[in-house]
């Protein structure tokens, strides 16, 4: 069979190239050799583990806590699959919907492991025996799986990586998990919602670096009322089981008792099985695959894209890539590079969102930077929702007044961060908060007391007198 496009891996990454490439007419066949398309997101990662979250946060009252004095305790017999039972009807309604995109965009689907044979070329391996595949366009989406060490045996029931953590048949009492970066983070505070003894553990000295520094404060003051024991700066050797229990040894001596261990320390490219040293591409130490700004890997003809690639491995900048790499590789004019904002939603409770400048970026860049923040607990929709520990910070460059950054932590941060990207996006200051006129109440309206906040900020240290000459408002909200 011959096409323009064969796209090797069915996720996020691979559908939305596929269905851009045939969107413009080009002929695209689709390899997945899971039993149905979505990749990790749908199946393991992405979906399901927020499914637990919101199982979670509903069935502890998470929310109810500070609205009406109530905590909710699961019955102890209950296990995590019943309390997961949605997860197969999500996970089977993205599943059928990827299924119709494809089918609708006239993408051939084919069930099958596919296997690099030259520059174009690509035999598929499926139950009913081989198809060979010839394309002017190779695209690898094969996304990425948790890094195994050999120093954990991972065939012990009571040792999991991140993929099958939620097979688990019944709530432990006590969970040990090793690394504290975002997968670490969100089942962490799933696990402790759910009334499990978390003890985190990270050999890093600081949790998730890459935030602002106040969030991850925030965060933290979260996780440790919740009841999760932070082990930072801790590394460790291994862990075995003694008895019922799994027992994790740290390079101080110390060691760690707990019913379950999960393994988030780190994820590599699933791209060892691809057969892609016969056409001289060579992953590197953690399977990820190097490319160029169109996606290109060093032959030309074969692109990668999403987890495959490595950082940031999300399954929004992932959609992004395949698409950006098929305009690229087939000559559209449109969709010709990545947006440079790239939001961050990380799904923890509470919720943290992000993008662009932090204080801390900006003084190592020696940006000049004003900061407004708005809290939840003087939102009126905060206060309703029971959330009185969110937080929206602005970052703001001085003398242009131009938005740098947003920061969100808190109920439905991962949506409201999507107002600043839009004014980021158009190149907007400030000012453009102060403008709107927002719903009451909602959450949203907290931009506005962040901008007057920030606005405050910009006035410190001006002469009243002058205040006039200065572009835009500076009045109090």
């Amino acid at each position: 069979m011959e096409f323009d496009l064969v796209v090797i891996g069915v996720g996020p990454a691979g559908e939305k190239a596929a269905v851009q490439a045939a969107y413009f007419g080009k002929r695209v066949a689709a390899i997945e050799c899971a039993t149905e398309p979505g990749g990790a997101g749908t199946h393991t990662g992405t979906l399901p583990s927020k499914t637990l979250r919101e199982t979670a946060m509903y069935l502890s009252g998470y929310r109810s806590r500070d609205m009406y004095g109530v905590a909710v305790e699961l019955e102890p017999a209950a296990t995590l699959q019943h309390l997961m039972s949605r997860k197969a009807d999500i996970a089977a309604s993205e599943s059928r919907r990827i299924r119709a995109n494809l089918e609708r965009h006239g993408v051939t689907y084919l069930q099958g492991f596919g296997r690099v044979v030259d520059a174009h070329t690509v035999d598929v391996f499926s139950r009913g025996g081989t198809q060979r595949v010839i394309a002017a366009v190779i695209l690898l989406a094969t996304g990425s799986r948790p890094s195994n060490p050999k120093e954990f045996d991972f065939n012990d029931e009571r040792i999991h990586d991140s993929d099958e953590i939620l097979t688990l048949e019944r709530i432990p009492a006590s969970m040990t998990i090793l690394g504290a970066g975002v997968i670490g983070c969100e089942y962490a505070c799933m696990f402790a919602a759910l009334g499990v003894r978390i003890t985190l553990v990270d050999a890093r000295e600081e949790l998730l670096p890459f935030l602002d520094q106040e969030l991850v404060a925030q965060l933290t003051g979260s996780m440790r009322r919740m009841g999760v024991e932070l082990r930072l700066g801790s590394g460790w050797t291994g862990a075995q089981r003694e008895g019922g229990m799994v027992v994790t040894r740290l390079r101080d001596g110390s060691r760690i008792a707990a019913e379950q261990l999960l393994y988030a320390a780190g994820r590599e490219g699933r791209t060892r099985e691809l057969n892609l040293e016969s056409v001289g591409i060579v992953p590197d130490r953690r399977g990820y695959l190097a490319v160029n700004a169109r996606y290109q890997t060093n032959v030309p003809s074969i692109l990668a894209v999403g987890d495959a690639i490595g950082f940031p491995a999300l399954a929004a900048t992932s959609m992004e890539q395949g698409r950006v790499a098929v305009c690229h590789a087939f000559g559209f004019d449109y969709k010709q590079s990545m947006a440079e904002l790239l939001p961050y939603g990380i799904y923890t409770i509470p919720e943290v969102s992000a993008l662009g400048e932090t204080e801390a970026s900006c003084r190592a860049k020696g940006i000049a930077c004003a900061i407004g923040r708005a809290l939840y607990a003087e939102n009126a929709r905060g206060k309703i929702a029971g959330d009185t520990e969110g937080l929206l910070k602005l970052v703001v460059e001085r003398g242009t007044r131009r938005l740098l950054g947003v920061h969100v932590i808190g109920e439905r941060a991962t949506e409201l961060v999507h107002i600043g990207q839009a004014v980021m996006h158009l190149g907007g200051t400030v000012d453009a908060f102060i403008e709107m006129v927002f719903n009451f109440p909602s959450l949203a309206e907290a931009y506005k007391y962040a901008a007057y906040d920030c606005l405050a900020d910009l006035a410190r240290g001006i002469d009243v007198r002058k205040a006039s000459e200065l572009p835009g408002p500076l009045g109090a909200g």
